[in-house]
């Protein structure tokens, strides 16, 4: 949802008084009317404004859709030198150069939009998986620990702050953050994925199993294929239980 405000400039209009106190009457009357018209046509230039970046960033949004990656960026920054303050133009500008692996480019996309809105749990979301990308775990989690401040039930956060915990050796935060994941979102498969992970990792052979036996019945097919090349998994695939369960 694309959200603005428009701002009423009011004008100010030095006047000479008068003696005439029907001439001054008639001043005010003009003032007023001045001020009134200029604030009118100020709405419509801001207005005319707003649709002008708001028709780029719908052709950027269906340009990312459709996976032409290039043209969305394009049609993103002609919405921004439009409305240089459009946070949502920014995070989807920096969503499309992700998609081209432009990591510092998207990093900085994504501060942008925060500088404008630090609100926006999105941007923060987003600028963390870029963190993530770049092996910068430390960043990442002050990033998803800034978008679960704004919106607590954001399962994906918990899930990548999870990961980015586990790359961190930090493996009981980790599975604390994947049950807050599954807390939220019970059925969600890569929570449960993820935690085995962690769980193998440390070698646990029996909480990495069980869990991993929750990802497969809830996306059958997915997670044998995985685990069996997942080097995540290389301490305990050589044992029998876990063996037995990717049969």
């Amino acid at each position: 949802m694309v959200c603005w405000r428009c701002f009423i400039a009011s004008g100010f209009i030095t006047l000479l008084t008068l003696g005439c106190d029907d001439w001054a009457n008639s001043a005010g009357k003009n003032t007023r009317q001045i001020v009134q018209e200029t604030n009118v046509a100020q709405l419509f230039s801001e207005a005319e404004t707003t649709q002008k970046a708001e028709k780029f960033f719908q052709q950027g949004n269906f340009f990312l859709n459709s996976q032409r990656y290039k043209d969305a960026i394009a049609a993103f920054e002609e919405a921004i030198t439009i409305r240089p303050q459009f946070a949502e133009a920014w995070i989807n500008r920096g969503n499309a150069l992700t998609k081209l692996q432009h990591y510092q480019e998207a990093l900085a996309s994504y501060e942008r939009a925060i500088a404008i809105q630090p609100g926006r749990d999105e941007a923060w979301y987003n600028k963390g998986n870029t963190l993530n990308t770049l092996q910068r775990y430390q960043e990442a989690l002050v990033s998803y620990d800034r978008a679960i401040a704004i919106k607590a039930d954001k399962y994906e956060a918990w899930i990548n702050r999870g990961i980015a915990l586990t790359k961190l050796q930090r493996y009981q935060e980790a599975i604390a953050s994947y049950d807050r994941a599954i807390a939220i979102k019970p059925d969600k498969d890569l929570a449960y994925y993820n935690k085995a992970c962690t769980y193998a990792l440390q070698n646990k052979v029996e909480l990495a199993a069980e869990n991993l036996k929750k990802a497969m019945k809830l996306v059958p097919g997915k997670y044998e294929k995985l685990a069996k090349t997942d080097s995540d998994f290389n301490k305990v695939r050589g044992n029998r239980r876990f063996q037995e369960l990717l049969q």
